[in-house]
Formats: C-alpha cells, structure tokens, sequence
C-alpha cells in the first residue's frame, strides 16, 4: 500500500505521460489501439488500477481534493480565458435545450428506473430507514445533475448509511464513465451522427473556425514569463475565488438558508461561479491575448490530472459485489440517453450539444469541457458554461427526484 501522495501523484503522471506519448505515436498497434481506446477513457481507467490492486487507497489520498479545490478553478479560468462569448450566445437555444433535456431525463430517470426495477426484483430498490435504496440513489442524482457539492448536499439532506452512499459513489463514477466512453466514440463519429440526425453543425463549425484563426493570430512560442503571467492568472483568481466564497457560503447559510436547494450555501458552488466568471471577465481584456502563449493547454493539463485523480476513486470491484445498484444506474442511464436521442433528433440539434449537454449534467465541470474539447479544444468553453448552470440547478431538481424516488419505492 503506497500512502505518500508525492510517490501516488508520481504514477499518476507518469500513466499520463505514457498515454499521451503512445497516443501521438505513429506505429500501426497504437494508432488501431486508440481508435477502439478513447485516450481520455484511459486517462480514467488506468489511474482506478492502482485502486482496484491494493496499491494505492484513495480514501487516504488529498489529491483529488487538491485536484478539485485548486486544479479545477485553475482549469476554468484558462479554458474560458480566450471565450469569445459573442460567438457562443450565435449558437443558439439548442445548446440549452440539450442540456435541459439531459436534466429531465435524470430527473424522471430515477423513478422511472426504480419502478421498472421494482417490477422484477422489488428488493433491489427497496430497504428503510438510512438503509433505503431511494436515500442513496438521492446523492446520485445530485451527481448527475450538478456535481460533487449537489451530491453531497443530498446526503445531507437525506442521510443515507455510510456504507450506502460509499456504493453509490461507484455507481456514479462507473455508469457516468461507461456512457462517457460511449461519448467519446461517439466524437470520430459525429459527422454520420450528424446526418442521422439531420442536423445542422454550421454555427458549431464556424466558432470552432473562428477560434482557430485567432489561435494562430495570437500563437506564439511562451517564454517563461508568459507561463508565469498564466499562471498568476488562473491561481490568482483561484485565490480571489476562494476568498469570497469562503465569505458568501456562510453568510448565506446563516441569513438565507432555505437557498441551501439551490446549493447557494456550498462554498464549492461559489468557487466554480466566481472562477469561470473571472475567466469571462478577463476574455474582455488583453489577458485573451495569452491564449496564443497556451492558456487553454496549461488548462487540459490541470483538467487531465482532475480526470486521473477522479479514476484513482474508481472501484471497478464494486460492480460485483453489489450487482443490482448497478442494474438500476444503468436502466437510469439508459433513459437519460434516449430522451437526449429523442429529442435531438425532434429539434434537429447536432451531436455536439447532445453530448456536451449531457455531460453538463453527468460530469459537471470536470468533464463537460473535456468532452467539448474531445471535438476541438475551441469548444472547450461552451462545456463550461453550461456545466455552471447545471451546478445552479443541481440541488434543487435531485431533491424533486429523490422525492419521486422514494414515492416510486414504495
């Protein structure tokens, strides 16, 4: 059992580095290998190896705390550093449909999934007290909906037993990464998609047009004070961030606490708010400029390391140990895609805005970008706008689904 974090972070890098190395690599083997492999699908599966072995207990480890509080604002504030806001809003309302449509089928999902499990086998989703299937499935969908702060925000509302909740934080992170492999296979394939779909990709295609001219308007070799100016920057307004949210939580706890469903008492939520709009307020000054010097890249890698420490939580074994939980994330799933499919496919709207919008939902901030990104590292700020509104709604629509879950239950 490794305990030092500086020798686990070591390894992670290292995954890291031996991944992106071999998926740059010209040779036939690797080449066919990451076109079956997603990359970013083994940035997180390789990381919940050390778990799953023995070697490494992340229940030990701060790095994803680190990762989370310090890494992931960083991240927000360079990946909407060069946004070009104008040309987002041009997208138009299908990207909010999408993403409200993926927080409607978590929504419904949930009880949907728990009656149709309920039908065959009645105890999987049954249970009483803080040992109720309900009360768990509770923190999922604040997962699903918003992220890490809305999930815990309904543990504490609905208390479910520590060994329960400790399950379905597997269950979140397995059944999330399976359909965000599925995403990420989806990408190569989103123009055929695209036309199943009879969409329309020209708005998407050209902001990603536009932010590749001022790319390489701006591009430039960084020398070592661009890289720090970047990173004064990214951990400057991470610092900011966290000064004020540490300040407004608390006010709002004590003088406002019925906004708790809103999640507006988590200094998390603050953190994520204030950093990406300090990353939209400096796209309007000169600091865009810096994006030529590699602001988003110095982003993807803070992102990468957030997607290795979240795989490092990952426990594969779960699955099984307690088989039926994951029967009902699945059939959860399973409807969340196809009303995201449906109505697609209703409004014409492409590829891009289902998959972005899901994992809005389904991910959040650490995830939406980086599936935006997977299309083109231009498109990574649209991920992350919309991964802000679904931390605003996370907590209020998972406490209308946990109370749908529970009548379904009964």
């Amino acid at each position: 059992m490794i305990d030092n974090d500086a020798v686990v972070f070591g390894l992670l890098m290292v995954i890291l580095g031996l991944i992106f190395w071999t998926s740059s690599c010209d040779h036939w083997f690797f080449r066919r290998f990451y076109s079956l492999f997603p990359m970013l699908l083994l940035c997180y599966f390789v990381p919940s190896l050390l778990s799953l072995s023995g070697l490494v207990d992340p229940e030990t480890s701060n790095l994803y705390f680190v990762a989370t509080r310090y890494l992931l604002p960083a991240s927000l504030v360079l990946l909407t550093l060069s946004i070009d806001l104008r040309e987002i809003i041009k997208l138009g309302n299908k990207a909010v449909i999408m993403f409200l449509t993926g927080t409607v089928g978590v929504v419904l999902g949930g009880p949907l999934a728990v009656l149709i499990v309920g039908t065959f086998a009645p105890e999987w989703v049954g249970g009483s007290d803080s040992s109720a299937v309900w009360r768990g499935l509770s923190t999922v969908a604040g997962s699903w909906i918003g992220g890490g702060a809305n999930q815990a925000a309904m543990k504490e509302i609905f208390n479910p037993s520590d060994e329960l909740f400790s399950v379905m934080v597997t269950v979140d992170v397995i059944v999330a990464e399976v359909w965000m492999a599925f995403l990420l296979l989806g990408v190569g394939k989103s123009k055929a998609i695209d036309r199943l779909l009879k969409a329309d990709a020209s708005a998407i295609e050209h902001l990603t047009n536009k932010m590749e001219t001022f790319s390489r308007e701006t591009t430039r070799v960084p020398t070592t004070t661009d890289l720090f100016t970047i990173l004064g920057f990214a951990f400057g307004v991470t610092a900011a961030s966290h000064f004020a949210a540490d300040w407004i939580a608390p006010w709002i706890h004590e003088n406002a606490p019925k906004l708790d469903r809103f999640s507006l008492d988590s200094s998390f939520f603050w953190l994520i708010i204030l950093a990406t709009s300090g990353g939209v307020i400096l796209s309007f000054t000169r600091a865009r400029q810096f994006e030529g010097a590699g602001a988003s890249r110095v982003g993807s890698v803070f992102i990468y390391i957030l997607v290795a420490t979240i795989g490092l939580k990952m426990d594969v074994s779960a699955i099984f140990e307690t088989p039926e939980y994951f029967v009902v994330g699945g059939v959860w799933m399973l409807i969340h895609v196809l009303l995201l499919f449906l109505v697609a496919w209703w409004i014409r709207a492409p590829y891009f805005f289902l998959a972005v919008g899901s994992k809005a939902n389904i991910g959040g901030a650490a995830s939406a970008p980086v599936v935006a990104a997977a299309f083109h590292p231009s498109l990574a700020p649209v991920g992350v706008l919309l991964a802000v509104v679904g931390y605003a709604l996370g907590t209020y629509m998972a406490y209308v689904c946990a109370l749908m879950m529970q009548a379904a239950s009964m």
